[in-house]
C-alpha cells in the first residue's frame, strides 16, 4: 500500500509537518511513514583542511575534529529516533493505526528517491533545520525534489491548519489539466471548496479550456468559484489569494522548459517562495 511520507527534521516546521501528514493520511486512508534523514558526516571536509594546518598540531586537531563529528552523528541519530517516536505517538493518539517510521543516512532528497515507489504523497516543511527562523529561506532540497519526483508534494507552512478550501492555479497547459485530473481522482481535496483561477496568457483556447476544467470539477462534486483574471500572472494570483481567504494553494509544477525558466523564472518557485500557506505541487 502506498504511504504518505512525512519528513521531519527537528526544525520549527516539524510539528506542522507532522500535523499535515496526519491530516493527509486520514483523507487518503493511507499509511503514514515518518522519515528522518541524517546528513553524512563532515570527515571529508576536515580532511580537506589538513593541508592548511601546519606541523605537529595537524594530526591532533584532525583527531579532535573527527571525535567531535562522531559525537555529533550519535546525537543526531538519537534525536532523530526521539522525533520519530514522538511523531508516531501523536499519530496513533489521533486514531491512525498504520504508522511506521524510518531513519536514513544521507540527504532527504536521496531518501525520498529511494522510497518514492511506495509513496502516495510527500509532506515536508518549507524550510529545513537551520533555516526555519527566516520565511524567505527556502529549503534547498525542495526545488530538487519537486523537479525530479513524480509523486505529489505537500509543502507546509509553520502553522498548519486543516484547510476548508484551496486555490487551483490553472493556465490551460498540459500540466494544469493533469492537475485537475489528479485532484478529481486523488481524494485528498474532496469536500473542499475550489477557487479555480486563471490569468490570461498566450495559450490557445485558454478560456474554453478554463470553462471545461470548471465544468469537470463541478461534475465530480466540487464547489467551484471560478475567476478569469488579467495582468501579471504571479501578482494576480498573489492578490487573489490575499483577497479571498484561501487556505491552501495547488498548482502543477514547471510548465515551461528548463531553458525558458532560466530566462523568465518559474511561477511555481515564485509561489513556493512567497506563499505563506500550505502548497501542493502536482506533477
Amino acid at each position: 500500500m502506498k504511504n504518505v511520507i512525512t519528513c521531519i527534521d527537528g526544525s520549527n516546521y516539524t510539528e506542522s509537518v507532522c500535523n499535515a501528514g496526519i491530516w493527509a493520511a486520514g483523507k487518503l486512508a493511507k499509511p503514514l511513514l515518518f522519515l528522518h534523514a541524517i546528513e553524512k558526516d563532515q570527515k571529508a571536509r576536515y580532511e580537506n583542511l589538513s593541508g592548511a594546518i601546519g606541523f605537529g598540531a595537524r594530526s591532533a586537531l584532525l583527531e579532535q575534529m573527527t571525535e567531535l563529528d562522531e559525537q555529533h552523528s550519535k546525537l543526531a541519530l538519537q534525536l532523530g529516533k526521539e522525533l520519530l517516536e514522538h511523531a508516531t505517538q501523536i499519530a496513533i493518539a489521533q486514531g491512525h493505526e498504520l504508522v511506521e517510521s524510518t531513519q536514513r543516512h544521507g540527504t532527504i532528497s536521496d531518501a525520498i528517491y529511494d522510497l518514492e515507489t511506495d509513496a502516495r504523497l510527500i509532506v515536508l516543511g518549507r524550510c529545513g533545520q537551520g533555516h526555519s527562523a527566516s520565511f524567505k529561506a527556502l529549503g534547498s532540497h525542495i526545488e530538487q525534489i519537486i523537479r525530479q519526483v513524480h509523486t505529489p508534494v505537500l509543502i507546509t507552512n509553520q502553522d498548519f491548519i486543516q484547510p476548508q478550501n484551496f486555490l487551483l492555479c490553472y493556465d490551460a497547459r498540459e500540466t494544469a489539466d493533469k492537475a485537475v485530473q489528479r485532484i478529481i481522482e486523488g481524494g485528498l481535496l474532496q469536500g473542499l471548496k475550489c477557487h479555480l483561477v486563471t490569468v490570461k496568457n498566450n495559450v490557445s483556447d485558454q478560456q474554453s479550456k478554463f470553462k471545461a476544467a470548471e465544468a469537470l470539477l463541478v461534475e465530480h462534486g466540487f464547489e467551484v468559484e471560478a475567476s478569469y483574471l488579467t495582468g501579471n500572472i504571479f501578482d494576480s494570483l498573489m492578490a487573489y489569494k490575499q483577497n479571498h481567504a484561501v487556505d491552501m494553494v495547488v498548482m502543477g509544477a514547471f510548465a515551461h522548459s528548463k531553458f525558458r525558466q532560466v530566462l523568465l523564472g518559474s511561477n511555481t518557485m515564485k509561489m513556493i517562495e512567497n506563499t505563506q500557506l500550505p502548497l501542493i505541487v502536482l506533477r
